[in-house]
């Protein structure tokens, strides 16, 4: 592939995905409008107007400490889907080349996404204090089992018959996971991927916010004892906002490159 050919495919997925916003946008206009209805119906008190929470925002903006504290409640936003990403797709992959130990570690499992989020911050707070490890592990206890499962069904459902038509043509065993097997787990692993980046940050603010570890969740905490309804949205928007530019600026992109051979292997004009 030549670089002029590359630079042409990556500005064409661009432009796909900067036209598929238009649906997004559409969505947002929608809960705008819903926000507004609550307002007018409830009050200011209750919940405040979309241009006064956007107006808060821009307060927001203008503050450098307000900056840090968005900037704190990401590091260990993103630390923590790390931790979740690498261990619970490796764990995953290797427990579905594994039917023996994913049957075992199945119940396991169940029981981690059985025991509620706050359970594990009271846990964490006992053993390591209002510190980044409290929120970075309770982070890894959430969202670890839904990586997990993710990757060991993309490879427990893969097409085995590739692997078999792969071994025919002399591929060893390393390049058939890489090329064959590890491909396959896309359609699992990385829905799982987004669910975990977004139980990251949810976790990350409830843990700052119980645990007083500074960070959104104790903006949050502030704007609750000073009953300014405007400032907690603002920071919820905030929280919100970050979860969507790490989304598409790390796991979109990603999951387009590795999965640009299924595009490929599309008829051509055919969408799905």
């Amino acid at each position: 592939m030549t670089v002029w050919s590359f630079l042409l495919s990556r500005a064409g997925r661009v432009l796909e995905f900067l036209w598929s916003g238009w649906a997004g946008l559409a969505a947002l206009c929608l809960l705008a409008a819903a926000w507004q209805a609550g307002h007018e119906a409830y009050g200011p008190f209750i919940l405040t107007a979309p241009l006064d929470t956007l107006r808060a925002i821009g307060l927001l903006a203008r503050d450098a400490e307000a900056w840090a504290i968005g900037g704190l409640t990401l590091q260990r936003a993103i630390t923590g889907f790390a931790l979740v990403g690498i261990s619970g797709t490796a764990l995953g992959i290797v427990a579905g080349y594994s039917p023996a130990t994913l049957r075992l570690v199945t119940p396991l499992i169940t029981v981690l996404l059985g025991v509620p989020p706050i359970a594990w911050i009271v846990l964490a707070m006992i053993w390591f204090g209002g510190s980044d490890a409290t929120v970075r592990t309770v982070i890894l206890i959430s969202a670890l089992p839904v990586v997990f499962m993710g990757a060991a069904r993309g490879i427990t459902t893969r097409d085995r018959g590739l692997d078999r038509m792969a071994e025919a043509f002399g591929a060893g065993p390393i390049r058939r996971f890489l090329t064959v097997g590890l491909r396959q787990t896309t359609t699992t692993l990385f829905p799982a991927l987004a669910l975990a980046l977004g139980t990251s940050f949810k976790v990350a603010v409830m843990a700052e916010l119980l645990a007083n570890a500074g960070g959104i969740g104790g903006a949050l905490a502030e704007a609750r004892i000073n009953l300014d309804i405007a400032q907690a949205l603002a920071w919820v928007l905030v929280s919100v906002g970050l979860l969507i530019i790490v989304e598409y600026t790390l796991v979109q992109p990603v999951k387009s490159e590795v999965d640009s051979w299924r595009r490929a292997a599309q008829p051509w004009g055919v969408k799905r």
